[in-house]
């Protein structure tokens, strides 16, 4: 089993112990709706807690494996994009995960590509509200 593979199960099956295992202490996590990244295992733990309880009918469709720069230092990983579908706050989503590995075949960098605008803003929102929840982030100032 890849280590998208295993990154895949632990995603359908919301088992955070096995994305612990699976993420470097220093991994970045580029999102759609955020220009500068997450990093860090205990946050980017937090927001795929956030994630998994956001996302409805999540499903992956498809992946694809090779190597591509990571966009921390630039060097070639080993890599792997997984294509999924889902929907939040009433829209659907297309998107796609972009995993880069270390030499442990754990995951060092996650970029998530997502589409509609619509989707991405919604998304965004539904995303925000339940890190403020939890306490990973403060409340946005209200304007």
């Amino acid at each position: 089993m890849t280590a998208a593979d295993r990154f895949r199960a632990a995603v359908d099956n919301r088992d955070l112990a096995a994305l612990d295992d699976l993420f470097t202490d220093d991994i970045r996590f580029y999102s759609p709706v955020k220009f500068t990244p997450f990093e860090g295992k205990p946050m980017v733990l937090g927001l795929f807690r956030v994630l998994l309880r956001t996302f409805e009918n999540f499903r992956y469709v498809g992946q694809y494996a090779g190597t591509a720069q990571t966009s921390a230092d630039g060097t070639p990983a080993p890599s792997a994009i997984l294509v999924f579908r889902a929907e939040a706050g009433g829209k659907e989503i297309h998107g796609i995960d972009l995993l880069h590995f270390d030499d442990d075949g754990r995951i060092k960098e996650f970029t998530v590509m997502v589409r509609p605008r619509s989707a991405v803003h919604a998304l965004g929102e539904a995303v925000l509200a339940g890190l403020v929840q939890d306490g990973l982030v403060p409340a946005p100032a209200e304007r």
